[in-house]
């Protein structure tokens, strides 16, 4: 006989429940932190919020947000670079460390942004781009002038009179990673776009310039710092040839070189220890040796591993396997389950939305289930991160013709796929479906023109769908996917289980149900999440009493002896005995 227990609203249920455990000492005392239990958001300025009405996000922008920021139960901000720059990569081609970009506002904007989100106990994390600059650096400037400036060796340098150097791949330039400059008659090494040539971490003079612009930043109040493309910064200068076909193992023969993890070490006694801030970088190798190297506490380098393996999947409209992606986030919780510390995410600034990439963006189904997937998020082992919009299940646009894409990366794979002689009409349904550009696109706040992002013309075509998808509206549904994610937040807080908790998987090899459970000192919490957007059942084995229902994404659960049926989308978290 089936049985309604949980027919009352979610949202009076999540209030009904109690705060148990919060007390509780996590099982390895010595290693709790405010980073580990975090919840990060993620902003991507020129798209967040526009206050002069030139089309680009703003720091006063931010400011006159603070308070919506602060309402999600975040506690934590990364902010992607807003550095002077000529903006060849959207800010990641950085002209001057210490100068703020004008677009974005003043230094003094800046402080009255960090200090507001202090205020409100947000800490800050700065993305710090030191793998490469931008050419109109000064360093580079300079570097480029002669053979015997003294900021030569601050880039990678290649004579011409000693034929083509060996061969190194760009992952942005199709033409490869070495550009010829006729000033001094040499190639410089750019592994992204040539505006952006690749820093030389092996001179200690440049590590001790990056370590000054961190601690620049660290005096101002920032509490943390974000690594751009760091796994790759430690290059062989004696620069064997690479055999052909290496670039399709790139983190292999590009990343984390040995040395790099002495240049870790003296940045953390450098800046991370004496600031008491802690860092994370983009890439954690290509093993769990990598990333233990990179984060186990007593390595004293860094504080998270950031992979990207779960983000390698879904990169194409077919999409991904459940089995892949629980297969993946086992094997990585698993591996750091007793050291070490994850992030955990499923979209940024440089994927596509997470809905359409996980989740199904359909309006009949696109509510539950970036519900389901922001559940998923905030209730595994890891600091949680979240992209702007995600907590209002913003969707990939249509950008059908490669005209409409003012990305770099999206132009240079462009410009590859014609060169190869591929299919261009399948090249640009998959470039439609996966680029970032996707993510980019400014926040939706309300149904006025340009979603309220701006009075001008929005640097990227707002999404059509605005006027169904926005913050104003989600506010007043306490159904929402924005008011879900707010009790998310707070069911996180409540529960140190969710953050420190052992992670166990059932019945994994289930084709529609994401089960596992959440222990720590005696609290334990079972997770269900049903990708699929069919009804779903399962059987449990030991369910336990299911009385204490957590959250759920909809009004009710239906249970039937040891089985649950799940509605399409749905995800809830039960409190068992």
């Amino acid at each position: 006989m089936k049985n309604y227990l949980w027919r009352l609203l979610a949202s009076l249920l999540f209030f009904g429940c109690t705060k148990q455990n919060q007390t509780q000492e996590p099982i390895f005392e010595t290693e709790r932190t405010w980073w580990k239990e975090g919840i990060l958001y993620q902003i991507y300025p020129q798209s967040f919020n526009d206050t002069n009405g030139d089309g680009f996000g703003d720091f006063q922008g931010v400011i006159e947000k603070l308070d919506y920021i602060e309402s999600l139960g975040v506690t934590m901000v990364w902010m992607n670079p807003f550095f002077e720059s000529p903006l060849v990569d959207n800010g990641y081609d950085v002209a001057d460390y210490r100068a703020i970009l004008p677009r974005y506002g003043t230094m003094e904007d800046f402080q009255q942004m960090l200090d507001g989100f202090h205020q409100r106990g947000i800490k800050f994390v700065l993305d710090v781009v030191v793998n490469h600059s931008s050419i109109e650096h000064e360093w580079f400037q300079q570097s480029r002038s002669s053979r015997d400036n003294p900021y030569r060796d601050y880039y990678h340098w290649w004579p011409a009179e000693k034929g083509e150097p060996p061969y190194r791949y760009s992952l942005f330039d199709p033409d490869g990673a070495w550009e010829y400059d006729s000033l001094s008659n040499a190639y410089y090494l750019h592994t992204f776009a040539e505006e952006q040539p690749d820093l030389n971490w092996e001179n200690p003079k440049l590590r001790q310039e990056v370590y000054d612009i961190m601690k620049f930043w660290a005096e101002k109040g920032v509490d943390g710092f974000r690594m751009d493309a760091f796994q790759f910064a430690s290059k062989d200068t004696t620069w064997p040839e690479f055999p052909e076909g290496h670039e399709k193992d790139f983190i292999k023969w590009y990343g984390m070189r040995p040395q790099l993890h002495e240049y870790l070490k003296e940045m953390y006694h450098e800046v991370l220890e004496k600031y008491d801030v802690f860092a994370v970088a983009e890439g954690a190798g290509s093993t769990f040796e990598d990333a233990h190297k990179l984060v186990d506490a007593e390595r004293q380098e860094l504080q998270m591993a950031y992979h990207f393996e779960y983000v390698d999947m879904s990169r194409t409209p077919d999409g991904y396997e459940l089995a892949d992606f629980k297969e993946v986030f086992t094997r990585w919780d698993k591996a750091f389950a007793d050291k070490g510390w994850i992030a955990i995410f499923l979209s940024n600034h440089d994927n596509a939305r997470l809905v359409n990439r996980f989740g199904n963006p359909d309006p009949k189904f696109r509510t539950p289930s970036t519900q389901m997937l922001n559940t998923f998020l905030l209730s595994m082992r890891g600091t949680p991160y979240t992209y702007y919009g995600d907590e209002i299940g913003m969707t990939n646009m249509d950008m059908p013709t490669i005209e409409e894409y003012v990305d770099v990366e999206a132009k240079g794979k462009y410009k590859a796929a014609l060169a190869a002689g591929k299919d261009m009409e399948e090249f640009m349904e998959i470039l439609n479906y996966s680029s970032r550009e996707n993510g980019r696109t400014p926040m939706q706040w309300d149904d006025s023109k340009n979603a309220g992002f701006t009075t001008g013309t929005p640097w990227k075509r707002v999404n059509e769908n605005y006027h169904e998808i926005n913050v104003a509206a989600q506010e007043k549904d306490p159904n929402s996917i924005l008011n879900h994610f707010r009790k998310m937040t707070q069911v996180r807080k409540d529960h140190p289980v969710l953050v420190y908790g052992n992670y166990e998987i059932l019945q994994q090899e289930h084709p529609t149900v994401y089960a596992f459970t959440r222990t720590l000192d005696g609290e334990k919490m079972l997770v269900l999440l049903n990708f699929s957007e069919e009804k779903s059942t399962i059987t449990l084995s030991e369910p336990g009493n299911l009385d204490q229902l957590i959250i759920n994404n909809y009004p009710e659960l239906e249970v039937s002896g040891n089985t649950v049926e799940l509605l399409p989308y749905q995800a809830v978290i039960v409190q068992v005995n």
